[in-house]
């Protein structure tokens, strides 16, 4: 028997979120009575909690393991996965009889105990972190998602990425009927039902006839009572890669995950593959002819240092962009500093290239995230503070070149500059590793809406009046390909040129909360070029995210 979770009232658990096979078995008991609110489990790299930098849908991991503990593999390599979401996280796990899923808000250490861990059993298992591209961050929106299909076989799926079809896929499952289909509000629960709801094919069989159907950003980790899927779209948007344990198999999002749990790399999942690994080995199929386009924002910020992308590891091309910005944009600085960690591996290249000493300037705080203890206006006032410390021996009396990874509304540099200069810095002059961020991104990144991209309606010299530098210098998009050693017609760069590779479609059903029926903007078109302002629910110029270009000159 697969068992998901519990059906009526007494499956509503927005604080405990945890899945175990329905039954006789008990509930662990609570430590805490259900009123006493909890931390939401957040540990961001946000600077400014107000004004979050550009955040990536989620990671996957799968594995097919007899012998091993699958439960704990997967949870370091979902640890090893925690920057690329950190709202919930969850584990799928099966024995062979049954497919158990345990999920909940927060961070995977806090998600995850020893205890929890050692209840889930089985020889394979997927996992998840997740931050939210398509529906709010919620529970019933945490992942993996799981379905029972008409034939009796449990299906959890997790997903990284963003579909772009997304309403026209909810119509036509539900003119085909297809049960559960908004028991919850994203994408990758829609998926699940597609493929669940084919009574008559095997799951490989349905995900088949059902993954050549979905457009946008998909790498997936799926799994059944005895095989571990593995998908990725026809563009290979976000990364996928497929790794080898002595006794099994490992899917992740980087190579990272795969290096922490002990597995040697074995290749890419291709763009449009189907994988499955179960005991009679791997075995793999196309549903779609590939069509590469890499997100070239994954060298950027979004993978880890330590990642390998396309043959390319993601430290050496950052150094390589930092070197690259140097010789576009020099200056006459005494001292070279990152913002950190993201703009850390830029700064060096940009310090080795002009010969400015490289130098530590801002001390980051990296256990300051957002929790339930809401701050006081005062500590609220500190804002960027909270998170970086100048190091005002270092940077007095300094000209500074700062490097950091990329400019999106400007709320954060505005303080960070106002901090430096406050810190005795004589000149600041900022450096960006990646070109300026003028278009929303459609495939799995929430960077904000148009209009609250700074770089959307000022030039470059706007913007450096806006943040109050005293120079501001992009590398160039050249610059940044060259610098991924990627041929620029298998990378994407929407964010910065405006060039969908995947047809977005109507306007008016895209959106972070399409099938929750709000967020949803009409995009205008200006100059017979679609434009598009790429909402995720939240508005410029509310109480929650400051207006973008339009204020930008006349903001404190």
């Amino acid at each position: 028997m697969t068992h998901g979770r519990p059906d009526g009232p007494s499956g509503d658990r927005p604080n405990s979120g945890h899945l175990h096979p329905t039954g006789p078995r008990e509930r662990r008991p609570r430590r805490y009575p259900r009123q006493v609110p909890r931390g939401d489990g957040r540990l961001t790299h946000d600077l400014d909690p107000q004004s979050p930098g550009p955040q990536d849908a989620c990671g996957v991991f799968g594995v097919w393991a007899p012998g091993e503990e699958v439960a704990k593999l997967t949870y370091f390599g979902l640890y090893a996965l925690q920057h690329r979401g950190q709202e919930a996280a969850g584990i799928a796990v099966s024995d062979g009889a049954s497919v158990v899923v345990y999920k909940d808000l927060g961070l995977v250490s806090q998600v995850f105990d020893e205890a929890t861990l050692g209840s889930l059993r089985g020889h394979l298992a997927v996992g998840h972190t997740r931050y939210s591209t398509t529906g709010a961050s919620t529970w019933e929106n945490a992942q993996p998602t799981f379905r029972t299909t008409a034939a009796g076989t449990g299906l959890a799926l997790c997903h990284n990425g963003n579909l772009v079809n997304t309403a026209e896929l909810a119509v036509m499952a539900a003119d085909a009927g297809v049960s559960g289909v908004f028991s919850a509000t994203t994408d990758s629960d829609l998926v699940t039902s597609l493929i669940a709801a084919h009574p008559d094919l095997s799951i490989e069989a349905a995900a088949m006839e059902v993954l050549p159907q979905l457009r946008g950003a998909f790498s997936l980790t799926f799994m059944d009572e005895d095989t571990l899927y593995a998908a990725r779209d026809p563009q290979g948007v976000r990364p996928l890669v497929l790794g080898r344990l002595e006794r099994g198999w490992v899917v992740a999002s980087e190579t990272a995950a795969l290096d922490i749990v002990g597995a040697s790399v074995v290749r890419e999942v291709e763009p449009g593959e189907l994988i499955a690994i179960d005991e009679n080995g791997l075995r793999s199929q196309h549903f779609a002819v590939a069509e590469p386009k890499g997100c070239v924002f994954e060298y950027v910020y979004l993978a880890r240092p330590d990642t390998t992308i396309g043959g390319r590891g993601v430290h050496a091309a950052r150094v390589e962009i930092g070197r690259r910005l140097a010789k576009e944009h020099p200056a006459e600085a005494d001292l070279v500093i990152p913002v950190p960690e993201s703009g850390t591996p830029a700064a060096v290249g940009y310090a080795e290239a002009s010969g400015i000493p490289y130098g530590l300037g801002l001390v980051k705080n990296s256990y300051v995230g957002r929790t339930f203890i809401q701050p006081s206006q005062t500590i609220r006032q500190l804002g960027i503070r909270l998170k970086l410390n100048p190091l005002r021996d270092v940077i007095r009396g300094k000209r500074l070149v700062v490097v950091d990874d990329s400019i999106v509304r400007g709320n954060t540099q505005r303080a960070l500059i106002r901090m430096l200069r406050e810190a005795g810095a004589v000149e600041v002059h900022v450096r960006i590793s990646s070109p300026p961020v003028k278009w929303p991104c459609f495939y799995g990144i929430d960077f904000a809406s148009r209009a609250e991209l700074v770089a959307n309606g000022l030039d470059v010299d706007g913007v450096r009046a806006s943040i109050n530098a005293d120079s501001l210098g992009y590398v160039s998009e050249q610059g940044l390909i060259a610098a991924t050693e990627q041929p620029a017609s298998r990378l994407c760069t929407a964010c910065f040129t405006g060039r969908y590779p995947i047809s977005l479609g109507e306007s008016e059903v895209l959106g972070k909360y399409v099938l929750e029926g709000r967020g949803q903007l009409p995009i205008p078109v200006l100059e017979d070029q679609r434009s598009v302002s790429g909402w995720t629910g939240r508005q410029a110029g509310s109480a929650t995210v400051p207006g973008g270009a339009e204020d930008a000159l006349t903001r404190p």
